[in-house]
């Protein structure tokens, strides 16, 4: 398989390939599909995720543009603000986070461990927002700032999700392709978490770059079903773009936004029991915003028969786990019986 994206400028951040394995205890525990697990959580990086791969690009790019320094934003425990804070050390910038109180009624505990910790942990220099705004606003108007101070800032938007960043869920695409065909694997679909859009858009470009027909299934941790398909198909788009000249089908962005709960953030019964099977079956920690919401979909969809029983199925880890510390209370009475 030709690599499609060798004229693209990257920097070295992933540990790849992550690893695809089976999940055997959690198939026979829902009684299949066969269940298998792309191990994106562990990419490396500050303890790895999703958003190295996207970094790998932005970054390149930031460099290129000469900055000194990146901006970026996300919610208070958000894996793409660490992921960024790290690559930054790592290369020698700074960093300037910009992060939204979004998760309601959470103590000040809440702003002090999990990934704050980690954000503080790489010298980053964060600020606090109120939810509701238009956070890549206010990070634009912040990197204007720092330009007027004679900064040269390098902007990156929320979770890495725009077609730059996308580029490296083309690359986890490419990646996934290969590693099925040296063990003959074809999967009939694929579940991801969809946040901010960038995974999944990119993923997506990927398949449709290489002609790859595999249904991408995005389980929704925020936005509404019809609003995440139109965030991901535009985003999708301008990724494949860059990439080929064949249209990409409205049809192909997939989106179940079942298992959102409340809202993004906020914890769900079926998030809790997802991630405690998850941990108890095969050992493998997921996170309670993103891959724990993600999982519940997966798992939900297999119990009520919208994915059925036969072939085999694979889930895009997206990291995170860090984030469990953030939550500790909807976890401490898991050492009980139950």
């Amino acid at each position: 398989m030709d690599d499609i994206l060798a004229n693209f400028k990257r920097v070295q951040l992933c540990h790849q390939p992550t690893a695809l394995e089976e999940m055997p205890r959690l198939t026979k525990a829902l009684g299949g599909p066969r269940l298998w697990i792309k191990r994106d959580d562990c990419t490396g990086l500050a303890t790895g995720g999703n958003k190295t791969r996207k970094l790998e690009f932005l970054m390149a790019d930031a460099l290129e543009a000469g900055a000194d320094m990146v901006v970026t934003q996300g919610a208070v425990q958000s894996n793409h603000v660490r992921q960024t804070a790290a690559a930054a050390c790592k290369l020698g910038l700074d960093c300037y986070a910009l992060l939204e109180r979004r998760v309601p009624n959470k103590g000040q505990d809440y702003e002090q461990t999990g990934n704050v910790l980690f954000d503080h942990m790489f010298n980053t220099q964060i600020e606090f927002f109120p939810p509701g705004l238009d956070m890549n606003a206010e990070a634009q108007a912040v990197t204007e700032r720092l330009k007027q101070e004679g900064r040269k800032p390098y902007f990156i938007p929320g979770g890495g999700s725009n077609a730059i960043g996308a580029l490296g869920y083309v690359s986890t695409a490419q990646e996934l392709l290969q590693q099925c065909k040296a063990i003959d694997l074809s999967p009939k679909l694929i579940v991801l978490s969809t946040g901010s859009a960038g995974t999944h858009a990119g993923m997506v470009a990927g398949f449709h770059a290489l002609g790859c027909e595999i249904p991408i299934l995005g389980i929704s941790v925020r936005q509404p079903e019809a609003v995440q398909i139109e965030n991901v198909y535009n985003l999708a788009v301008k990724t494949a773009a860059l990439l080929t000249d064949k249209e990409l089908p409205h049809d192909k962005i997939i989106v179940d936004d079942g298992y959102v709960g409340e809202g993004y953030g906020i914890p769900t019964e079926t998030m809790r029991m997802a991630t405690k099977m998850l941990a108890r079956n095969e050992g493998i920690l997921l996170d309670p915003v993103y891959s724990g919401k993600g999982m519940a979909g997966l798992i939900g969809q297999i119990e009520s028969g919208q994915i059925e029983k036969g072939g085999d199925v694979i889930f895009l880890h997206t990291g995170g786990a860090v984030s469990l510390f953030a939550y500790e209370d909807q976890f401490s009475s898991l050492h009980a019986a139950e």
